[in-house]
């Protein structure tokens, strides 16, 4: 809501938040005009002292003298407003226009920030960044506790000290002023508000998940969303000031930073020890005076000589002062109430786990916490409302107070409502369908039928993923498509890894369609695409992704500007930076830029660096590959047959990608005007066609099937990038024939980092064979709890793991020997490789005698039967005609129409081998696959069709 306001606008209200702050603090040292209004003898005036009020403390009658009314309207209505503020509207009205937070940046305006030089060793070059909190350090990592420090250090100073006293509340007012002011020299950033201001938990607590009104920073396309800190550029548009001083970040998405660290310890202290502190400041008055009528008469606020009752008695209990000084007593009240909202919110977490385990609730741990806080939150709120502001609310008619009360119950329970149904997954599924409308939208389809005069953009999170599935043009490649745009957005922003993306998107690729193994088919075709993204080095995360893309947007119209005043538009990015060497190094300050971020982003301004870089990595992941390829074909692995066939159609796979990959940026760079001697297109392709001529030759002759298509590789590429990449391929440079077994086995341990469990396994056996020790040690890794190993992998890992001083056959691993078979077949070619672990388990082998039977004819269909080894014959008869038989081979599915078909034997299946060996799949298993995976069931009606026709051929 507040978080659309133009800054222009923000900017002006925060300017007279601010001018009003000050006059209130200068008014704390001289104000004839107000004492007026408190006079016993102005009769009009409801501020009035009556004299024939007696409010007592500790049985004695309070003398009140006519009084300023700063102290009583800053505690009585300014600070329950912000309260107000945080719950209704959010933060991100409350950190928009907070005079404290808009005084902490006048050194980042002035440009007066303490920076930290970096001196380049090899140039020589010193560069200066703003200094930010680091998270690992001791702030970084007990911040939380300061604040809630700072926040009972000031409870208790306003009891003691400044609740009446105004030259103590404004000395406290500068002096807060004076830390914000050095907080933001010392620190870059929001650092005052992030690390230091004592309200900030309360903003915490009040403001997350989200405010009643508040906007929802993960749905829609803004880019400047929520409090985020933003400038105003020459231009008059909003541009993003964030320099990413923490992470997550509440201005940026305040739902997302209340997520990450719901279920942590400190989290706790902070929820339930507020309540307690809540509670315990107000109950003190009651303490102090023995009655409720101190407080709610607002005497608290205007008592003269307050600093004289620092060493008096500090309790009053049943008549009685208590001989505590009431500096000590403060102090030991609101921290003995804080401990005990601690530990009464244990135990209550305690009793309410039980009841949902009595009652067999199931709800994710995340879910139960935030429960929690929404009642602590719900509760705080209206108990701060029973005391907050109220000796001001009691000054008004009763019908009036009826009605502020009312307001503040209903719209706390409209909150209440609201916040109760949120959860981190609902949070996940509307972040995902946000990008997922993106895609929709970059896909032109024809959606306009569907929406009923609606865009996009209105569609809710159920209605998006509905609308992905019923639109006719939504084809499996555009699922595709937008599930890798979707992907690449996460990781961008480090909403996900690689590790964690597929269990966090699982819910997408359902509504979508999507296998676990297309999933890491679009991770490698992303890795080819922008290889820095899988970097596990590399820690991404949407504040530093919206840091270096204000710095990118700046940049951009700091050259636009040059180019102009230099009025060459064609000048280079180097020439131009040139020109004002410091206005790039303020920049970066300005944007805390380290030398390495900068250097890419100038790179990538030039559209052929980018490009070249990748080019250069690619080359060498596809040099990586042709070792692996010629270490898989060395004779020493020969003997495993088809589990080498496996590997080397992986690394054959990735080859192929590698090599597309490489071609779409030849076709980039031959449409860039290049002024070099050697287009680096052409070098390229004179790289790929001497280290891959297999691979490229294959791609090239696919692709000349049908020349006249615009897809094609005869369309895309000039002429004379297509004739060097088709002539023959110079004899590469003599390398060792046969590799020694350490060579090999280091190329296989890095199969076992590939997220598909079928290669894993496979890497592993073949491991064993060759080498047993490190195949043992990389077992006992897999089995790890970090590494996170499928059910199949841990089979094959603690085979291995317990087999001693002995290599085992594929004998010893049934699971992967039925796997093996089912991916060798024909029948089971190209099926996902959780389908085919999931059939292996499923299936049975059996073994045959020469002549056995293993069906009859007329036998019921249970079983599907694929021929492991050995041989088989299928002998039909009908009537008294001649029998016909079939032999058939290892790898053919023996009654696969009886099976579709559901009916009885139409031969008999005779073992024509000494060792026949029939992997039994039963039907119930089959018949799943066919309603799980679309394609399978696609693949084997055509197949069956070219079977029927060859027949009626016959």
């Amino acid at each position: 809501m507040f978080g659309h306001i133009a800054e222009r606008r923000m900017h002006l209200v925060r300017w007279v938040l601010t001018v009003s702050w000050l006059l209130l603090i200068a008014s704390l040292f001289y104000d004839p005009l107000s004492p007026w209004l408190t006079q016993p003898d102005n009769g009009w005036s409801p501020l009035r002292i009556d004299p024939n009020l007696c409010v007592k403390v500790q049985g004695v009658c309070l003398q009140e003298q006519p009084y300023p009314l700063t102290t009583t309207l800053f505690w009585g209505a300014i600070v329950p407003l912000s309260i107000f503020i945080l719950l209704i509207f959010g933060h991100e009205l409350w950190r928009r226009i907070c005079p404290l937070s808009f005084l902490s940046q006048i050194p980042r305006a002035l440009g007066w920030q303490r920076q930290i030089n970096h001196k380049n060793s090899k140039t020589g070059k010193v560069r200066y960044e703003l200094v930010k909190v680091k998270p690992g350090s001791w702030l970084g990592r007990n911040y939380l506790y300061l604040q809630f420090g700072l926040l009972y250090a000031g409870l208790c100073a306003r009891i003691l000290f400044i609740n009446s006293n105004r030259l103590a509340l404004a000395a406290w007012f500068i002096a807060t002023i004076a830390a914000a002011i050095t907080v933001g020299y010392l620190y870059g950033g929001k650092s005052w508000c992030n690390y230091f201001c004592p309200m900030s938990p309360v903003q915490s607590i009040y403001a997350e998940p989200g405010g009643l009104l508040a906007s929802k920073a993960h749905i829609g396309d803004q880019q400047i969303t929520q409090s985020m800190c933003r400038t105003i550029t020459d231009a008059g548009k909003e541009q993003s000031a964030c320099v990413a001083c923490q992470t997550p970040c509440i201005d940026i998405d305040a739902e997302r930073a209340y997520w990450d660290a719901v279920t942590q310890p400190k989290q706790k202290l902070l929820y339930y020890g507020y309540v307690g502190l809540v509670v315990g400041y107000f109950c003190y008055y009651y303490l102090y005076a023995g009655n409720w009528a101190y407080y709610f008469s607002g005497a608290w606020a205007h008592q003269e000589n307050q600093l004289d009752s620092l060493l008096k008695p500090g309790l009053y209990l049943l008549g009685t002062p208590i001989p505590i000084p009431k500096l000590v007593a403060v102090p030991l009240v609101l921290g003995g109430f804080s401990l005990g909202g601690y530990f009464a919110g244990q135990i209550l977490e305690h009793q309410y786990r039980n009841y949902l385990q009595h009652t067999k609730q199931r709800f994710s741990p995340e879910v139960i916490q935030h429960r929690l806080f929404t009642i602590c939150t719900f509760a705080v709120f209206n108990f701060f409302f029973i005391f907050g502001g109220r000796p001001l609310i009691l000054l008004l008619p009763l019908f009036l107070q009826f009605f502020y009360e009312g307001i503040i119950v209903g719209l706390s329970t409209l909150w209440l409502y609201r916040t109760w149904q949120r959860n981190p997954d609902l949070y996940a599924r509307e972040s995902l369908a946000t990008r997922l409308r993106r895609q929709l939208s970059k896909l032109q389809l024809n959606v306009a039928q569907f929406l009923e005069g609606r865009s996009l953009e209105d569609l809710n999170t159920d209605e998006v993923y509905v609308l992905a599935k019923v639109v006719p043009g939504f084809t499996k490649e555009k699922r595709h498509q937008a599930y890798k745009g979707v992907l690449r957005e996460a990781l961008e922003e480090g909403y996900v890894d690689t590790a964690s993306s597929l269990e966090v998107l699982q819910q997408m690729r359902a509504e979508l369609d999507i296998s676990t193994e297309e999933h890491r088919q679009v991770l490698e075709e992303l890795g080819v695409e922008d290889p820095e993204l899988l970097d596990p080095n590399q820690k991404r995360s949407r504040e530093n992704l919206v840091r270096l893309t204000g710095y990118r947007q700046a940049l951009e119209r700091m050259l636009s500007i040059q180019r102009i005043e230099a009025g060459q538009a064609g000048k280079s990015i180097q020439a131009l930076l040139s020109r004002e060497p410091t206005a790039l190094q303020q920049l970066g300050q300005e944007y805390s830029v380290t030398q390495r971020e900068e250097q890419d982003i100038l790179d990538h301004l030039d559209p052929t660096t980018p490009l070249l870089h990748r080019a250069d990595f690619l080359l060498n992941q596809l040099d990586t590959l042709m070792e692996r390829y010629h270490a898989l074909n060395q004779p020493l692995l020969q003997p495993q047959g088809n589990v080498l066939d496996l590997l080397r159609d992986t690394v054959r796979q990735k080859k192929r990608l590698l090599v597309n990959g490489l071609l779409e940026m030849v076709e980039h760079l031959d449409r860039a005007p290049i002024e070099e001697t050697e287009s680096p297109a052409l070098f390229i392709a004179r790289a790929l066609e001497q280290r891959s001529p297999g691979v490229l030759q294959d791609l090239l002759a696919e692709s000349a099937q049908n020349p006249e298509d615009p897809a094609s590789w005869q369309q895309r590429l000039k002429p004379e990038t297509l004739l060097l990449l088709t002539q023959p391929a110079e004899m590469p440079a003599f390398c060792s024939l046969v590799l020694p077994i350490g060579a090999i086995a280091t190329h296989l341990e890095s199969l076992l980092f590939e997220q598909n469990p079928l290669i894993q396994a496979a890497s592993l056996f073949i491991l064993h064979q060759t080498n047993l020790q490190r195949s043992q040690e990389q077992a006992q890794s897999l089995l790890a709890p970090s590494r996170k190993a499928t059910p199949f992998v841990e089979d094959i890992a603690q085979t291995i793991a317990k087999a001693g001083a002995s290599h085992l056959s594929l004998a010893a691993f049934p699971s992967l020997e039925k796997l093996l078979c089912l991916y060798q077949s024909d029948f089971f070619s190209g099926i996902r490789s959780e389908t085919l672990i999931d059939l292996a388990s499923r299936a049975t082998i059996k073994s045959y005698a020469t002549n056995e039977a293993i069906t009859e004819q007329g036998d019921t269909c249970r079983e599907l039967l694929l021929l492991m080894e050995g041989s088989a014959q299928v002998q039909r008869s009908e009537n008294n005609a001649p029998p016909i038989t079939q032999d058939l081979q290892p790898g053919r599915v023996l009654d696969e129409l009886e099976v579709l078909l559901h009916t009885q034997q139409a031969g008999t299946i005779i073992a024509t081998a000494p060792q026949t060996r029939i992997l039994a799949i039963p039907v119930e298993a089959f018949d799943d696959l066919l309603d799980r995976d679309r394609d399978f069931a696609r693949r084997v009606l055509e197949m069956e069709s070219r079977r029927l026709q060859q027949l009626i051929k016959l």
